[in-house]
This record gives C-alpha cells, structure tokens and sequence, in this order.
C-alpha cells in the first residue's frame, strides 16, 4: 500500500512540475498565435499558426522589418512587420519606402507588386500625413500589414508603444504542408 502511494505521489510531483514548466514557457517565452485576417498577405495566410518568441525583445531591439505580435488598441493582437524605428522619417512615394530619405527595396512584396495593376500597392504619405510628426517618437514603432491595401496599421492606428510589443515572430508551424519561416 505504500508502494501505490510513493507511485503516486511521484506521478502527480512530475505532472505538476511538467505544467509548471509548460506554463513558464508559455508566458515568458514562446506562445502560439494564429493569423486572423488578410493584413500580412502574402508573406502569412489566415489561419496560419505560429510561434511567438516573447524573449527577443526583452534581451533585444525590435529590427527593421521584423515580423512582430503586438497588442492593438482594440483589445486584439495584432500581427504587423516593422518599418519605422524610434527616430525614423518615413515616407511612401512610387511604390518605394523611404526610410530616413534612403530608399529600401521590400523583397518580401515584390509577388504582390506584380499582382497589382490598377495603381501602388502602398498609396504615397508622408509620416506628417499619417501621425501628425516628421520621425517616430522615442519608445514607438511604426508598423505596417504586408497586404498594404488591406490593412489596419500605422497609417490608421498610429505608431504603436515598444511596451505592446509581445515578440517577434518568424515560423510557421501549421498547417504542416507550410511549415517555414518567413522574413
């Protein structure tokens, strides 16, 4: 009888541990998320799940053109990639960002341009136009979806606090045929 018990008693010390452990990790270092909408075509597809890794920025700075999750003024998260740092003078104008007065080639919306024939794929502005400032505040990022015709971002919500930053995200890991990671 106290064999059972002892057995027992070690099953249910491992279980606890391995919910512990599961839990840390979960909310101090990796946590899943899904796409929920179309503002990331066609670099990430609804429905795509991936994994947030909510260490990099803590030992770390957000970098141009991450992917990052972050939490949206309307109580969502949302998914966006970075385009402007703290400090940064951004403007659109032919299809090309600015950054700074330097031009930046976008690899990853080269496939959607090609797509596009009734116009840009992202309108001209200016950061003036958008948020009322000529460089992104200190401790704020500017953020943009890649389906840059359909989607709520910067340009609608505003720069975003670096504090709302959950992590960077970078694999997909469902559906398992589009396992990758994306830039």
């Amino acid at each position: 009888m106290a064999e059972k018990k002892n057995e027992l008693w070690e099953w249910t010390k491992a279980l606890a541990i391995a919910v512990l452990l599961a839990a840390v990790i979960r909310y101090f270092l990796f946590a899943p998320i899904v796409v929920d909408g179309l503002s990331m075509m066609p670099t990430l597809k609804d429905q795509d799940r991936m994994i947030v890794n909510k260490l990099s920025y803590k030992i770390g700075e957000p970098n141009r053109f991450d992917i990052i999750v972050f939490h949206a003024p309307e109580n969502k998260d949302y998914i966006k990639r970075v385009i402007g740092l703290p400090g940064d003078s951004i403007e659109y104008k032919n299809d090309t960002l600015y950054v700074n007065g330097k031009a930046y080639e976008e690899p990853y919306l080269e496939e959607y341009k090609k797509q596009v024939i009734d116009g840009p794929l992202t309108d001209p502005f200016t950061l003036e136009e958008k948020i009322g400032r000529d460089t992104v505040p200190q401790g704020q990022l500017f953020v943009m979806g890649d389906n840059r015709r359909f989607s709520k971002d910067s340009r609608h919500i505003g720069t975003i606090q670096i504090d709302e930053v959950l992590g960077r995200t970078s694999y997909v890991y469902w559906p398992i045929q589009e396992v990758r990671k994306v830039d």
